[in-house]
């Protein structure tokens, strides 16, 4: 099977999360969650988008991309958390899930789902923020150009990302949530090429696509490297400081790069450029899906179809 992505014939806006053996498809006006249950019966759950950050101000080019990690974060832990309920008996409930259910009662789910993208958000600034400025700060005195002190840390970054990837894919769980993710991926190209949402439509494309969030993420590291490199090398509460305060407009400028790639020619050089590095990623975050995986990622997109085709055109 080629990992080399074909011309679509249509961009749409539709996009998806891979969950615990299910897969979440959101179009235009909703939210479809299709879930293989142990039974071997396709679940699918339909809500109503309802964005947290509804001025006008949270939807400007630049500002909006932080605001929709965010929301995309939310909204990935509370579809990840449905998914998982089939499964329950298998997942021990830690402390923090106790402590949050004692605390806030019938408004817990809701404080576990924020608890999990705070605790994500913070494990994403320690290891792969505040990490590498403090190894490359080690460096120092072996390095004197600004310039290059910041290109060694975003090197330490990339690569520390890429292994955190490459363990995590090996573990077993992990590996049929990446193979869920080839089929969302599959799937979406299957219908922007304008054919009917059957398996064995879907199973002939690729399971790597432009508007990946896993291409969003290692944007947003190799944009950060050229950002960081005009505040030089300040001491290492500064550096963080700067670093956190500068994410925002790093998500900005990764969230607007890949908008503009999600609906450009794929044969387009400069889209080729800008693909290659979360091409080269998601080959580790997908796999090839087996056909009940397919059945659950068509189930969910067929949900969030728009009557008017024209509706979620990219």
């Amino acid at each position: 099977m080629s990992d080399i992505v074909e011309k679509e014939v249509k961009k749409t806006s539709i996009g998806g999360q891979a969950l615990m053996e299910g897969i979440m498809m959101k179009g235009p006006d909703k939210i479809a969650t299709a879930v293989r249950k142990p039974d071997g019966e396709i679940e699918i759950k339909e809500s109503q988008i309802n964005p947290i950050f509804k001025n006008k101000f949270f939807k400007l080019p630049l500002i909006r991309g932080s605001f929709v990690l965010i929301d995309s974060l939310i909204n990935g832990v509370k579809e990840l958390m449905y998914s998982a309920e089939f499964y329950g008996e298998d997942i021990e409930e830690d402390a923090l899930d106790r402590f949050l259910k004692k605390v806030f009662k019938d408004k817990a789910d809701t404080a576990i789902i924020y608890a999990s993208v705070v605790i994500a958000l913070v494990f994403s600034v320690v290891i792969f923020i505040l990490g590498p400025t403090l190894l490359t700060n080690a460096l120092r005195s072996l390095i004197k150009n600004t310039v290059a002190l910041n290109l060694v840390e975003g090197v330490i970054r990339v690569a520390l990302f890429v292994l955190y990837v490459y363990l995590v894919s090996k573990m077993n769980d992990i590996k049929r949530v990446f193979m869920y993710h080839g089929a969302e991926h599959k799937t979406i190209h299957c219908y922007e090429h304008g054919e009917e949402l059957t398996v064995d439509n879907v199973r002939k494309y690729s399971r790597l696509h432009p508007r990946c969030g896993t291409s969003f993420m290692i944007n947003v590291m190799l944009i950060s490297i050229i950002v960081f490199s005009f505040f030089g090398w300040p001491n290492p509460l500064m550096r963080l400081v700067i670093r956190l305060a500068m994410l925002p407009i790093i998500a900005g400028i990764s969230y607007e790069l890949n908008r503009y790639v999600g609906g450009c020619d794929s044969e387009n050089i400069f889209t080729k450029i800008i693909t290659y590095p979360g091409f080269q990623i998601q080959k580790i975050t997908t796999s090839e899906p087996d056909d009940s995986m397919m059945e659950v990622a068509i189930a969910a997109m067929e949900r969030v179809i728009p009557q008017n085709g024209e509706d979620d055109t990219w």
